[in-house]
């Protein structure tokens, strides 16, 4: 509607959950609406400089206490049209079920019965129902169903065997990639493989499964209860450090190509993704509709092989870094989309044709570089800002482990920050997304240079087509 001259748009508040940079990049793409007065109230695990900026009201809750969330949620109730949740703690122990019951304030995440990231035996077990040709071998050891540890073992030896050593040893629970071990590269040996496993299993059930050579990627998908819309691909890279050495962390970076899928991938891979995401959509869906599975339900890790496309885990939210490199090219109005998702009208989503690069900054210890630090931890963003200022369409700056003290930014312990680019073609985001970085100043900050680097892509093709021939 308009008033004297000028557009008068109807005001929306927005509930944020937020962990770090992912949930800053939803926090842009909810302020950049040109059709909404959005108010942002942020629940938030620390003093975030661009969460703090951008908020109506702010609040800090270390640890994400799902009941310090709920009363921060209706102390605003009047003015909170819908929420959004980017981490996955709130998720499993249902924040959206009882702000929901509580207060009728729609939530974007699913519920507690369908955050099936809680555990990796549920997955598999789904996964083997619903789509067995795709699901790796493997075996779960379930403390509760082993009298000794002897016991346990022997039978973890014969599955050995079963697989020539070749395994990756997973939690039951959530662990944020960090408690994964894969043979010959977190050990070399079975005495190692029997420490992770032991590591693991003192605290529950552990997944030992079939180790899948291949090429990551990453599928995400929005979803209103009713419809999955399929996101474009992107790659994640957890290791560490420079070509996939290290342990794994949260991710240090991501890509996206131009279209809907990676270099390496081809368009029936790509159509078997969707479909296997289809599949178990339908299948938790049942008949007609399940609200229950608003948000991004299905955040997929997959492993392209000579065998086909194989499933690895799936996560119940969105992904960081994978969502940073999606939500700035949306050509949607973000606040639109998710009122469609909540009003169950969610059928497409656009995105700009282009390319997009991820580099994630992180503290010294970050990663096992260091073992300790205490140096400096302050980190000045004022050039980073000033270049993205200037190329406002091409590079985005979405601090994530970073706490605003006395007027003066410190680094945490986790991800830092990090930078997004985006242009025509991968390598001139990547140059985007590097000057970005390297006007990260203090803290000691690092970053994995070989990002979407133009060799670093060129090895996935090449093992690709040796794989598939």
């Amino acid at each position: 509607m308009k008033s004297g001259g000028s557009e008068v748009m109807e005001r929306v508040g927005v509930l944020v959950v937020a962990y770090g940079s992912r949930e800053a990049a939803m926090i842009d793409a909810l302020s950049r609406s040109e059709r909404y007065s959005v108010e942002i109230y942020v629940a938030d695990r620390h003093q975030n400089p661009f969460n703090v900026e951008k908020a109506k009201e702010h609040i800090v809750i270390h640890d994400l206490n799902v009941e310090k969330i709920c009363e921060f949620t209706k102390k605003h109730r009047k003015d909170i049209d819908f929420g959004i949740v980017g981490p996955e703690g709130p998720i499993i122990e249902g924040v959206r079920d009882i702000i929901e019951k509580e207060m009728h304030i729609p939530m974007i995440c699913p519920t507690k019965e369908y955050a099936i990231e809680k555990s990796k035996v549920m997955q598999r077990r789904l996964f083997e129902e619903v789509i067995p040709e795709v699901n790796p071998r493997f075996k779960v050891f379930d403390p509760a169903e082993y009298s000794s540890v002897v016991d346990v073992k022997n039978d973890l030896w014969k599955w050995l065997d079963d697989l020539n050593n070749q395994v990756v040893i997973k939690p039951d629970t959530v662990s944020t990639g960090k408690g994964v071990g894969v043979w010959g590269d977190h050990f070399k040996d079975r005495k190692e493989l029997y420490e992770h496993f032991l590591s693991n299993y003192t605290h529950g059930p552990v997944i030992v499964e079939e180790k899948i050579e291949g090429e990551e990627s990453s599928f995400q998908a929005f979803c209103d209860g009713k419809h999955l819309v399929p996101l474009p691909e992107t790659r994640d890279n957890k290791r560490a450090f420079e070509d996939d050495q290290g342990p794994n962390t949260g991710g240090m970076g991501s890509y996206k190509d131009v279209g809907n899928y990676l270099p390496f991938m081809t368009q029936k891979e790509w159509e078997t993704e969707v479909n296997i995401a289809n599949r178990l959509f339908e299948r938790l869906k049942d008949h007609g509709s399940n609200p229950g599975l608003r948000g991004i339900p299905f955040y997929l890790a997959f492993m392209h092989t000579g065998r086909g496309v194989k499933i690895l885990e799936n996560n119940s939210r969105p992904g960081d870094p994978e969502i940073q490199n999606l939500l700035p090219l949306l050509k949607d109005d973000f606040v639109d989309l998710c009122l469609r998702i909540v009003d169950g009208t969610l059928d497409r989503v656009h995105f700009e044709n282009q390319a997009s690069v991820v580099i994630y900054k992180v503290p010294p210890t970050y990663g096992g570089k260091m073992k300790e630090f205490s140096g400096d931890c302050r980190v000045d963003l004022s050039e980073v800002y000033r270049l993205s200022k200037n190329n406002e369409e091409q590079m985005r700056v979405y601090p994530g482990a970073l706490e605003s003290r006395a007027g003066e930014i410190y680094a945490l312990t986790s991800r830092a920050v990090c930078v997004v680019g985006i242009d025509e073609n991968l390598e001139s985001a990547r140059e985007t997304s590097l000057k970005g970085i390297d006007a990260i100043k203090g803290g000691s900050l690092w970053f994995r240079r070989d990002i979407a680097a133009k060799q670093h892509i060129e090895k996935s093709i090449q093992h690709m087509k040796r794989l598939r021939h």
